[in-house]
This record gives C-alpha cells, structure tokens and sequence, in this order.
C-alpha cells in the first residue's frame, strides 16, 4: 500500500526534525553558534486526473482533478542567523562581534574559514590564534613585554608596555561578511568555508560596508531559544507518533477502521453476522 511508504517518509523527515532540534539543544553553550531549522517539501504527485482535462463521460472539464502526494522529503537545513547576547568575561582577547560579520582564520592547510567564536588566545610566540590553534588573519604578534592590550570597536589593537605611557598600535582585525551567509558550509570547531552559495567573502574593517562593530572583554552566546526548541521537539515527537499510527492501520487487513488512528489494535474486530444485525 502507498499509505506504508508515505507515512515512512513522514517518519523520516520528524526523525531528522528531531536530530536537528538535538543538535541545536547541545549547543546551546556553544559561543556564537546560531540555530539551524529542518525544511521540508512534498513529493511528486501522481495524477490520477489532471486538472482542466475534459471528462470522457459528459464532456465537461474537471475544475480540480485528482492528485496523489506520495509523501514529503527534507529540503534543507538552513542557519538561523541572529545575533546572539553578550557575556562578559573580562579577558583580554575575549572579543565579540556585534552586527554582522566573521572573523577570518587560516587553516594549516593555507585555506580561509571563518568564525563568530571570538575566544582567542596567545600562543608563546605572541600570534593571535583562535582556541584550536588557528592564526587569526590578519596575523598579529604581540610583543612579550606587553603589560596589558586594548581593542577598540575598529579592530585595531594597541599594546600598552610599562616603559611607556603611550599605546603601540599592532594592528587591526578585520571582519569578511557575505552576500548569502546561510551557504556556508559548517566545518565543525565554529569554522565555516566560503562556498559558491555563500559567494565570495567581502573582508573590509569593523564598522564599514555593513559589518558590525567588535566589543573587548565579552562573548556572544548562542543564540538558541530552549523554549521554542523544546516547542518544537514535542510537535515532531507527535508527528513521528502520528505517521507510525498510519503505518500499524494499514498493515491491518483492508477493514476501514478509523479508531485505529487513535488507538492501535492488534487486529480489526470480527464483522457482524446477519444474525445479529
């Protein structure tokens, strides 16, 4: 019966609604992570009458037809971008975008991703890196004898040394933003790539072309709803329940009925005798 293969399909699609609202609850203490949101599309149909075809019968044309859904498939699994809120956590390289906008990094394999995570770190050569150890791009060195370090809304980053009463600009971070930022392709580790999707990556100062500003000592947090997801996860809990009730009714013998939709049975009562009519 078609009824089994559809509501296999139903099944499927709650199936990964669900993995995807687990995905977005175990990160909701992931830095700068942005929720992402399973989409659906309905299958081909079979057309058992097509619309607008006239009748063989009577000759009239058929206002609506007949039209078969053969089930739903996933469409995609898109980000949802918002900004999220901003934890103070008064470190130094402890950096957070806010507004559009990523930082750039370099993978050792020389290629660019990109980041919201502004957690970074100082390796012992001084190079600006991120929390797995990727160099912040554009690279810069702070010096060993820094007595602490300043990073303003533009990027740009002073050194403060104690043999000196005024700062030392080292240099300026920049931010890349893209045409389409949900085509970006997740990596894992809070890296993205650049792909034909996303469109090339526009790298310009904090604050100009669009791009947002960047605020020292605070994180961005994720910015994941727990309320709407739990929301979520109960609706998908009820419509994997719902297609698995399709599935028992029609793998019952072909007795039309409809209280199995509402509470399965192992099989369909006995059919009344005349006798007892």
């Amino acid at each position: 019966m078609r009824a089994l293969k559809i509501a296999a399909t139903g099944m499927s699609a709650q199936q990964m609604r669900v993995e995807t609202i687990s995905n977005n609850l175990a990160n909701m203490s992931t830095t700068g992570y942005n929720a992402r949101r399973a989409e659906f599309a309905d299958l081909h149909y079979q057309q058992m009458a097509r619309a607008g075809t006239v009748n063989a019968s009577d000759g009239t044309v058929l206002p609506t037809g007949v039209q078969l859904g053969l089930g739903v498939r996933p469409a995609a699994v898109s980000m949802h971008l918002a900004q999220g809120s901003l934890s103070a956590t008064a470190g130094d390289l402890d950096i957070a975008i806010e507004g559009n906008g990523y930082l750039e990094v370099t993978l050792p394999s020389g290629q660019a991703a990109y980041t919201r995570d502004g957690g970074l770190k100082r390796t012992g050569e001084g190079l600006i890196v991120t929390s797995d150890g990727f160099p912040v791009a554009p690279e810069i060195v702070i010096p060993a004898d820094v007595r602490s370090i300043s990073i303003n809304a533009d990027g740009e980053v002073y050194a403060y040394f104690t043999a000196e009463s005024e700062a030392q600009l080292l240099g300026q971070f920049t931010l890349a933003g893209f045409s389409n930022p949900k085509g970006l392709e997740a990596i894992g580790g809070n890296l993205f790539t650049e792909t034909a999707a996303s469109g090339p990556s526009l790298v310009a100062a904090p604050g100009q072309d669009g791009l947002g500003t960047l605020r020292q000592g605070y994180l961005e947090d994720s910015s994941v709803d727990a309320v709407r997801e739990i929301t979520e996860l109960i609706e998908a809990q009820r419509g994997y329940e719902m297609n698995a009730k399709v599935i028992s009714a029609a793998d019952l013998p072909a007795c039309f009925c409809l209280p199995l939709l509402s509470a399965p049975t192992s099989s369909c009562p006995p059919a009344r005798s005349a006798r007892n009519r």
